[in-house]
């Protein structure tokens, strides 16, 4: 039997909506990635600047996942990879986020501050953080409109919690972008270089992309020219799904992230444009509840 999970040698999974919600674990998630026959490489890939890789990886043990800090990669990383292929050595870095993404920026050799006083950083870089409030917004956008390079972590105007969708750190971007009527590079999901550090930390492009949305995870996976799954336990919806062109599909849509250990179900794939798609895929989930179901363009 050759599983989902067989057809590639990594997996690149999101986290919050994929594997937890808030601080609940998803359940069955983390026996769906058990199993110490699988030789495939499992890379953490998360859109959240606000914790370091060795906490994310110590959450993810706590919940089950038994992860290791080298599994995880992080939009912090990504953006500090990014701004240390632009600047030189030493360069200034404002810093709107958590003190784990201005560590980031430390590593990769450049100089975090928080404020400035007459010299201009050379850069703004902006994560999520609970405590962002509006000195540390207006101190970026005097930053971006004195002429700083913009890099954002990511773009996520959402973020799921066991309460519900709180606002992300995309919608902070997008009061800093309304300030300055400029737009920042993105280093995170659907963007590419989260998904290529991810790539390079696993050592093979043969990799499948998991997460539960349609417009980080699986336009990420398009970007680099990935295949993926989309599971059905968080942000987007049949509903959602069923709204996108052919050009924007997941390769797979699943209900339970134990898809990935039992083969995609070849006979009744789905075909875009036969009708309505939402529909379709829901009566074939209903049909084969925890199975890989393939959308055709």
């Amino acid at each position: 039997m050759t599983r989902l999970r067989d057809r590639f040698d990594a997996l690149l999974l999101d986290l919050d909506g994929t594997l937890y919600r808030g601080h609940a674990v998803i359940p069955g998630a983390p026996e769906a990635l058990s199993g110490a026959e699988s030789a495939q490489a499992l890379m953490y890939v998360t859109n959240n600047a606000s914790r370091s890789a060795a906490a994310v990886a110590a959450h993810l043990s706590e919940l089950g996942f038994g992860a290791a800090a080298d599994q995880v990669v992080t939009s912090a990383q990504a953006a500090a990879h990014l701004l240390a292929d632009r600047l030189p050595r030493g360069a200034s870095v404002l810093v709107v986020g958590a003190d784990d993404l201005a560590a980031e920026v430390d590593h990769v050799g450049l100089r975090p501050m928080r404020r400035f006083d007459g010299e201009v950083p050379a850069a703004v870089v902006q994560g999520y953080s609970p405590q962002i409030a509006w000195p540390d917004l207006a101190e970026a956008a005097y930053a971006v409109r004195s002429g700083a390079l913009w890099v954002a972590a990511n773009t996520d105007a959402t973020l799921p919690t066991e309460r519900g969708l709180a606002p992300g750190n995309g919608a902070l971007v997008a009061a800093l972008r309304t300030a300055t009527d400029t737009e920042p590079i993105v280093a995170g999901k659907p963007y590419a270089p989260l998904v290529e550090d991810a790539l390079t930390r696993a050592g093979t492009r043969s990799a499948l992309m998991v997460g539960d949305r349609l417009d980080t995870d699986i336009d990420g996976a398009l970007c680099v020219g990935l295949e993926s799954l989309l599971v059905l336990t968080g942000v987007s919806t049949l509903a959602d799904l069923g709204a996108r062109s052919a050009d924007g599909l997941p390769t797979y849509v699943s209900d339970s992230l134990d898809a990935l250990n039992y083969p995609v179900l070849q006979d009744d794939p789905v075909r875009y444009g036969d009708g309505d798609l939402a529909v379709r895929l829901d009566e074939s989930l209903r049909r084969n509840p925890g199975r890989a179901i393939p959308i055709v363009p």
